[in-house]
């Protein structure tokens, strides 16, 4: 009886060892793709046979056979004779033993916040591939997706959030107005009267339509001032004595905003092929005071973008500004309009990353909530019409860090590919495939590579201590694992000429100036480093993928062991992706 009972308890633990590491073979990709890997059954039986040999006790006739269940759960049958020494004088020569096991993928409460570059990069394709990378990612992230809720179970929370980030992020519409500035410095703009008079030609303009049409839009009212959608289109020109010509073709949308009480009242004018003429005619000479751009610092009024009250999330819309046009006699409005990025609050040069002060890199702590009180905590909107590249014009030129009197026109920051905005961020939720889908298909490559502030807001919108702590929060009384996804596609990569989450960093300088101890570059990865500590001490567990790229020493060091990627392909990235579903479930016996 003691060998029997040795038996079956060694062969209960054999049977569980075999199923456990079957299923854990055969991961969560099953629930995807319906496909299961061939080794599968190999692994089983290989970690049944160390656990129970055959002949073990003596036994004879071993048996273990493996099915997949309708859940993707793994059961196990094993069945062995185990041979008598006393009952063999009543007739008894052998007693039957059989065990049955059964494993299971289960997941926890899960939150999974995937940080995706989007740089410009992304529209490659690698060399092994036929598609480019950014193709590949968003079918890799749907079945992921596929694998995570096919293998939970009933009462189980899981959530998603992206933020996908080049240059910036998007994460403006999802804050709320009371972190949001009233005023914002910008590297703007103003007309400037030179105390001089000057003898100029006076003009007079005739406007003709051609072909095409016009249409009035019908007034409403709105929380938002919208963007215009025209797109103006010169056609034609021609020059002679005292005259200029030139036809221009408009499509789209124009609208007028005049604030009421709480939000706009909204006009406009809808043009569909509308063609029109201008003649320039010299029309007699007048006396006019001398106008100058002066570049420097502006401070702009961006409290209309704010929503009804401080909770409100911030509604964005355009601000109207003078600085378009000539400077003489005076310049015109010029609409700026949010779309989503943000510049960072205040922060400071750091020259020694192993005692940074948080109470003044703001930017770098990722739970502090700002102070309506003080601008400094709170962010500010990026407004690329409104942002010079002082003192740089298309021929060339050099960065001034002090103003700058010219009737020159420096590069504006949104006419140039300078200010890359990608997708808006998405807080985590519960979502579905058809959400998943819609949500990475939008994807759209563009911008630099900044990973810093990827990472830094990819912590802030899944730590459960800071800005979304109550949202973020344990349900339930059970306790929610959480996981950072940081896929990139190539090494920092950041332009002194972008205008992004810090500014235009050499006119800015509030992270990095041109005399800072480290490059601008190592600026980036530094501080992406301390974000990637930061976002570990909230105990949250970071996944690092490079895809197309080698990892470097950066990457892997914030990843840690075990949970760094190198993906040279799609096969390679779709098996990374697997992995980590699969290290997030949580393996056990069922029965």
């Amino acid at each position: 009886m003691g060998r029997t009972y040795l038996s079956e308890t060694r062969l209960q633990q054999a049977c569980d060892a075999g199923v456990l590491s079957a299923r854990k073979a055969l991961g969560s990709q099953v629930v995807a793709t319906g496909n299961v890997p061939s080794d599968v059954s190999m692994i089983g039986n290989r970690f049944f046979n160390l656990n129970f040999a055959d002949g073990a006790y003596g036994s004879q006739s071993r048996t273990f056979t493996m099915a997949l269940e309708s859940d993707f759960s793994i059961s196990g049958q094993a069945t062995v004779l185990v041979p008598t020494t006393i009952m063999r004088v009543f007739g008894q020569t052998q007693i039957s033993v059989a065990v049955k096991c059964e494993a299971k993928l289960n997941y926890s409460n899960t939150d999974v916040m995937m940080v995706l570059d989007t740089t410009g990069s992304m529209a490659d394709t690698n060399p092994s591939d036929t598609e480019s990378k950014i193709s590949i990612l968003r079918r890799v992230v749907k079945n992921f997706h596929t694998q995570l809720e096919g293998s939970k179970t009933p009462g189980v929370r899981i959530r998603y959030g992206f933020v996908p980030y080049s240059t910036n992020v998007n994460v403006g519409y999802l804050l709320k107005s009371d972190w949001m500035v009233d005023t914002g410095s910008y590297e703007g703009r103003n007309a400037k009267d030179t105390g001089k008079v000057e003898t100029v030609t006076k003009y007079k303009y005739t406007y003709s339509t051609l072909s095409g049409s016009q249409a009035a839009i019908a007034s409403t009212f709105s929380s938002s001032c919208p963007g215009n959608t025209a797109t103006w289109t010169m056609i034609a020109y021609g020059s002679g004595s005292g005259y200029e010509v030139w036809d221009t073709r408009i499509n789209g949308n124009v609208y007028t905003c005049t604030q009421g009480d709480g939000g706009y009242n909204v006009s406009g004018t809808s043009y569909a092929n509308y063609v029109y003429r201008t003649l320039k005619q010299a029309n007699g000479t007048e006396s006019k005071e001398v106008y100058k751009w002066q570049y420097n610092s502006v401070d702009v009024d961006v409290s209309s973008l704010k929503g009804a009250n401080g909770d409100a999330l911030y509604k964005g819309g355009s601000v109207w500004v003078r600085m378009f046009g000539n400077p003489s006699p005076a310049p015109d409005y010029m609409s700026a309009t949010f779309k989503g990025c943000i510049e960072e609050r205040d922060t400071y040069q750091i020259s020694d990353y192993n005692n940074v002060d948080l109470s003044r890199a703001l930017d770098l702590d990722i739970d502090s909530i700002p102070d309506p009180k003080k601008s400094k905590t709170q962010w500010r909107p990026v407004l690329p019409e409104i942002s010079f590249e002082r003192a740089w014009k298309p021929t060339g030129g050099a960065f001034s860090k002090t103003p700058v009197m010219t009737t020159d026109d420096y590069l504006q920051a949104s006419n140039y590919g300078l200010t890359a905005c990608p997708a808006p961020a998405h807080k985590l939720a519960e979502m579905t495939a058809s959400e998943v889908a819609n949500y990475v298909d939008a994807l759209s490559p563009a911008g630099s590579t900044y990973h810093d502030i990827g990472m830094i807001w990819g912590g802030r919108l899944l730590s459960p201590t800071g800005l979304f702590a109550t949202e973020n929060a344990d349900v339930s009384g059970r306790p929610t694992t959480r996981h950072l996804i940081f896929l990139t596609d190539g090494e920092t990569a950041p332009s002194e000429f972008s205008y992004g989450t810090y500014g235009i960093e050499p006119l800015s300088e509030r992270r990095w100036s041109p005399s800072s101890s480290y490059t601008l570059t190592q600026t980036v990865e530094k501080r992406f480093s301390f974000a990637c500590d930061e976002v570990k001490k909230r105990n949250i567990t970071v996944w690092v993928i490079g895809f197309g790229t080698q990892m470097t020493d950066m990457l892997k060091t914030c990843a840690g062991n075990g949970h760094w990627f190198q993906a040279d392909n799609a096969t390679q990235l779709n098996e990374a992706f697997n992995a980590i579903a699969k290290a997030m479930g949580d393996l056990r016996i069922v029965k």
